[in-house]
Order: C-alpha cells, then sequence, then structure tokens
C-alpha cells in the first residue's frame, strides 16, 4: 500500500500545515501507520518529502525496536526537474510567496547520510528506479525473486574480472563439453533468470516433479540446467569450495559452493521426455553423458563468444530490452524457431503485428529468435537459417523496421 500526501493529507493529516512542527508531527503519524501495515504483513511505501533526517531516523527505529524492516529510499533529483514535473504548479506558487515554507524554495533538505538505496530519478526511468526498490525487497526476503524485472547475468562485474581470473587459474578444474558451453552461456545472459547457477538436486527435483521452481515464488521451469560429470571428477573434485570450468582448455567461469548427486538419467528422460528411447538425440547424450551431477552458483568470467560471424545477432536479454527502447516498442512478440522462416511462420507473424495494431498499439516490435545451440545432425544449420532470416528481410517479407532477429543461445531438446 502506498501512503502519500494526496490520501494522507486530506483525512488523517488535514490539520497540519508546513511549519516545521507540523511536518515534523505528519512523519511521525505516517511512521505509525506504516509499522501498522508492515505489522500486518504488507509492504508499505511512504512517498513524502520527509526534509528532516532526525524524523526519518526515529521513523527507522519505531519500526526495527519491534522487529521490522525499514528502508530508506533517497529519490535523488535535480530541483530543476522537480520544477519541470510539477503538475500541480506548487513550485511556481512558493516562488511567488504564495507558499512558505516549501522544500527546495525557503526550507531547506537534509539529504540522507546513508540510505538504503538512491534513485538518481533525474537519469533513470520510472521502471529502473521501481525496479531497484523491488530488488532491495528481493534481497531481503520481503518480496519474491519473481517480481522482479530486471535480468540477473551471472558475470564476474568488470571491476572485479581480473582477481577472478587469478583465481580461476589456481582452482582445481573440470573440462566441460560444447552442450555444456552452451547452458553456460544461457545461465550467464539470464536466460534462465533468476536460476544462479548449475541446478542444485533441490532444484533439479522441483523441475523434474512440478515443471517450476518453487523456493521463491513460483517461477515455470520445465526443463532442468544441469551439469553432468564423471565419477573420476566428482571423487577429485570432493570436497573442494570452488573449482573451474574449462573448454578446450580456457577457463570460463567458476563454480561455487558445489553439490554433488547422482544422475538417474532414467528417470530425467522419462520425466521430461516421456520416452527412455536413446534413438532420441537428446536421450543418447544424457545416456552417455556422467553419472553425476554437479549444481553451484555460476560465476562465468567473460562473455562467451563463438567467433563464427554471427556473435553481432547474440545479444543478451538486457541488450534486447535496450533495444526494443531504443526503437520505441509499446509491444514486442515473439517467434522461436530452430527451422527456416516458412510461409506459415511469415503469415503468423504479420498477423499477430496486425492484430496488435488494431489494438491501439503504435510500434509493435517482433523478436525473431533462432535457437543458436546445439540441434541433430539433420536439422538446417544455424549459418543457413541467418542467411535466410536476412533474405526474408531484405526483400520486406518481415517489416526490417519492426524487426529484431537474435539468438537464443540455448541447445534444442526436441521436447520438455
Amino acid at each position: 500500500y502506498c501512503l502519500d500526501g494526496d490520501n494522507v493529507r486530506h483525512g488523517l493529516n488535514k490539520n497540519l500545515g508546513f511549519t516545521h512542527e507540523d511536518r515534523e508531527e505528519n512523519i511521525r503519524r505516517i511512521s505509525e501507520v506504516a509499522k501498522l501495515f508492515a505489522d500486518g504483513g504488507i509492504v508499505c511505501i511512504t512517498s513524502f518529502i520527509s526534509p528532516f533526517r532526525e524524523d526519518r531516523d526515529k521513523a527507522r527505529k519505531l519500526h526495527e525496536s519491534v522487529g521490522l524492516k525499514f528502508f530508506e529510499c533517497y529519490v535523488d533529483t535535480p530541483i530543476e526537474i522537480c520544477e519541470q514535473r510539477d503538475v500541480k504548479g506548487l513550485y511556481q506558487k512558493a516562488r511567488a510567496g504564495f507558499i512558505t515554507g516549501f522544500t527546495g524554495v525557503d526550507q531547506p533538505y537534509e539529504e540522507p547520510e546513508c540510505p538504503d538505496v538512491g534513485l538518481k530519478a533525474g537519469e533513470l526511468s520510472v521502471e529502473e528506479c521501481v525496479q531497484r526498490i523491488v530488488s532491495l525487497l528481493t534481497e531481503s526476503k520481503i518480496v519474491p525473486r519473481r517480481t522482479l524485472l530486471a535480468v540477473k547475468e551471472l558475470f564476474v562485474p568488470e571491476n572485479e574480472r581480473d582477481a577472478a581470473k587469478a583465481e580461476a587459474s589456481t582452482l582445481p578444474f573440470v573440462e566441460i563439453s560444447e552442450l555444456d558451453l552452451q547452458w553456460t552461456q544461457v545461465l550467464a545472459e539470464g536466460w534462465a533468470n533468476p536460476v544462479s547457477g548449475f541446478m542444485r538436486e533441490r532444484e533439479y527435483l522441483q523441475a523434474q516433479h512440478f515443471g517450476c521452481l518453487l523456493d521463491d515464488g513460483m517461477i515455470n521451469q520445465s526443463v532442468p540446467i544441469v551439469l553432468p560429470i564423471i565419477t573420476a571428477d566428482k571423487e577429485r573434485l570432493q570436497g573442494s569450495t570452488e573449482f573451474t570450468l574449462k573448454y578446450n582448455g580456457i577457463d570460463i567461469a567458476i563454480l561455487r559452493k558445489p553439490e554433488f548427486y547422482p544422475h538417474n538419467k532414467e528417470e530425467r528422460c522419462g520425466r521430461q521426455f516421456g520416452t527412455t528411447n536413446a534413438g532420441h538425440p537428446y536421450i543418447k547424450m544424457i545416456m552417455e553423458s556422467g553419472d553425476w551431477l554437479v549444481g553451484g552458483d555460476l560465476e562465468v568470467l567473460d562473455r562467451i563468444v563463438w567467433n563464427d560471424g554471427l556473435d553481432k545477432y547474440r545479444l543478451t536479454p538486457q541488450e534486447l530490452r535496450i533495444k526494443f527502447r531504443n526503437i520505441g516498442a509499446d509491444a514486442v512478440f515473439a517467434f522461436q524457431l530452430r527451422n527456416p522462416v516458412h510461409n506459415g511462420h511469415a503469415l503468423l507473424m504479420s498477423h499477430t503485428r496486425k492484430k496488435l495494431l488494431e489494438q491501439g498499439f503504435k510500434k509493435p516490435v517482433l523478436l525473431l529468435h533462432p535457437l543458436g545451440g546445439w540441434t541433430k545432425d539433420d536439422d538446417v544449420p544455424l549459418p543457413t537459417r541467418i542467411k535466410q532470416h536476412e533474405a526474408i528481410m531484405e526483400e520486406k517479407v518481415l517489416d526490417p523496421d519492426s524487426t529484431v532477429v537474435a539468438i537464443f543461445p540455448s541447445p534444442m531438446m526436441y521436447a520438455g
């Protein structure tokens, strides 16, 4: 629930003005009401100027003294932008002398010394500000992570990368396959958000039995993302608190807090694919893989590139969001495929765009999303598919001004 001037000043606090004493009493009453909401299990957002540091500190103590969490959010906005956004004309009235005791004009504002979150509202969009607050609430386990729209990438921060690479070079390691590298890319770029690494047994069993993850709200996840290893590697790495994943001898990632558990291959295939027949190409790979699975938190050292001339199409979820915003998309519809676009596909995509325009959207944008990971030998190779996608854009079978082609790095499972 949100408490602000419009629903407090006209009722509970209608007898208060804007003197120092009245402002102090205004925040005191609001703090008491917010505490009642919090005590009832409701997240209460209080959006008030609250110019005095002492009043904010009292509000914090009021909550924390009874074991309730309190977060101070500093909406750090230049006064010029505040005036531009003033739909009620209050700044203009204050500068003309019709309103006195107005924060920022003739009354000071005491900036927070150590806010729990800072919001540069003159630079960030409304959505970005909201997501920073939601992120704070998810990290404090007040709301489930599924409420967070931001994508969590698993790359090591740039300022920590050299240290992480130096550490990775000293750790025990396991060599991973090309298929494992593709799943590492899926995890690293946030396509499996909010999964934080290869699944530990609890997550794996939830995906297998329930088709979703249950520990942080209910999140659809019918496909287990796991790392198989052979018995010799399991015995060698058992007891390690972290180890390095290598591909072709190159350090790719650090897996921390590893958990080893049996790879029950037949059960995995039966639950995911509905069959254990090794004639199925992905089932064949599972049956030939290691007898153990290892899960843990993944820290990926560098962006994964394939140097095949197609990396320009490998946009991450974060990059896609920026691209959609830059081209002015007010709706995004996606078509994911592992084949060349055929006439039925094109008609479906064109019809969807037409229906969205009829619904009032001004710039619906198509995400044409070819699968870029492993596919079976008789599928059309990715480079050929991309050339075909480029050709239908050039011939304007699909509108090139409202279509984004981006490769989805996942392997193809042919089920699940």
